[in-house]
């Protein structure tokens, strides 16, 4: 059995790469990998809260209409409603993870 889930991923300059690293009734845990110039877009989650985790690198992260650089280790609380995205204006691949609680439906 492995405990550890934490996914490899590697983005390409511009791209974002995605993987579920858990998924239950109760939450949904994603990782993100930002290749330099990528741009997770902004979104917002009506019903659940969203956390990042940054992980790797360093992160831009959009919270309703402002920014805020973030370097690993680095944790960013998204209430519920607030609209949220990331942005690699570096030059290596940043990763991260968000967390959704509870699982969106």
């Amino acid at each position: 059995m492995a405990l550890d889930r934490y996914p490899e991923l590697d983005a390409d300059e511009g791209e974002v790469v995605d993987a579920e690293v858990a998924v239950t009734d109760d939450v949904l845990v994603k990782a993100f990998a930002l290749g330099p110039g990528a741009t997770l877009d902004p979104h917002e989650h009506a019903d659940s809260t969203n956390v990042f985790h940054v992980v790797e690198g360093t992160v831009t992260v959009l919270q309703d209409g402002e920014e805020e650089q973030v370097s690993a280790p680095g944790v960013v609380l998204h209430e519920r409603g607030v609209g949220h995205g990331a942005r690699n204006d570096g030059d290596e691949t940043a990763v991260l993870t968000a967390s959704l609680c509870p699982m969106p439906g």
